[in-house]
């Protein structure tokens, strides 16, 4: 009897020894809110354990993928190095003697040098073209300015017109149309210079080869020379 006392005593005393072990074996089920000296309570709270482990490792996804927006943003930002454009060719280098165009109109209309003569012509043909054209729009003004004067004698609600107002009104649009049959006329007569001719004349000129570009030059440079050359030699009209 005596020894069987010894061994139940010496059993409760291992057992209460193992009881530490066996809760810090459990330690980690309940630091995950699963309580109880329940052995399948804490094997269930080591799986929970897992669960949060992973949970972690999804909480961290949305981090990652922030990074990723980040980089994703940057990205957005062009910063592709721009391919450098071809040199443009100096057009004023090929130019040569035709730089002598930006001068003043008078500085080569009144030259003496054979090299400008075919610029001269040109100009001078383009001004009185331009001269032509700009009768031509006077005259067609002034015949719809007479047509209109006469509708407005005889419209409907008018005052009766005199027999000389009407006749007044006639012979101011006859005259208007006779002078828009010989302004057109007088255009006809005075064409615009062509390409052709300017190219010749730059040609005359130049002391280098005269390609599409310096044409192009060479016609938007002389346009203002134009104006002002159509304006020196327009014709004085009496009022």
């Amino acid at each position: 009897m005596t020894l069987r006392k010894t061994l139940l005593a010496s059993l409760a005393i291992l057992a209460l020894a193992a009881a530490p072990a066996l809760a810090g074996g459990n330690g980690h089920g309940g630091g995950n809110g699963h309580g109880g000296g329940n052995g399948n309570g804490g094997g269930n709270a080591g799986g929970n354990g897992n669960g949060g482990a992973s949970h972690g490792k999804s909480a961290s996804a949305p981090g990652h993928n922030k990074g990723t927006d980040s980089a994703s943003d940057d990205s957005s930002t062009d910063n592709t190095t721009t391919a450098a454009t071809p040199k443009e060719k100096n057009l004023h280098a090929k130019l040569g003697r035709l730089n002598s165009l930006q001068r003043n109109i008078n500085a080569y209309m009144n030259s003496k040098s054979k090299k400008f003569a075919g610029i001269q012509a040109y100009v001078t043909q383009a001004a009185a073209a331009q001269n032509a054209q700009a009768a031509v729009d006077a005259a067609q003004k002034a015949v719809d300015d007479a047509t209109a004067a006469l509708a407005a004698l005889t419209a409907p609600g008018a005052p009766t017109p005199t027999q000389q107002q009407l006749d007044d009104a006639n012979v101011a649009l006859t005259a208007a149309q006779d002078a828009l049959t010989a302004a057109t006329t007088a255009a006809g007569n005075t064409p615009p210079p062509t390409d052709a001719s300017l190219d010749t004349a730059l040609a005359d000129m130049a002391n280098k080869p005269v390609d599409a570009d310096v044409t192009a030059w060479a016609k938007d440079t002389l346009a203002g020379k134009i104006d002002a050359q159509a304006a020196a030699t327009a014709p004085t009209t009496t009022p």
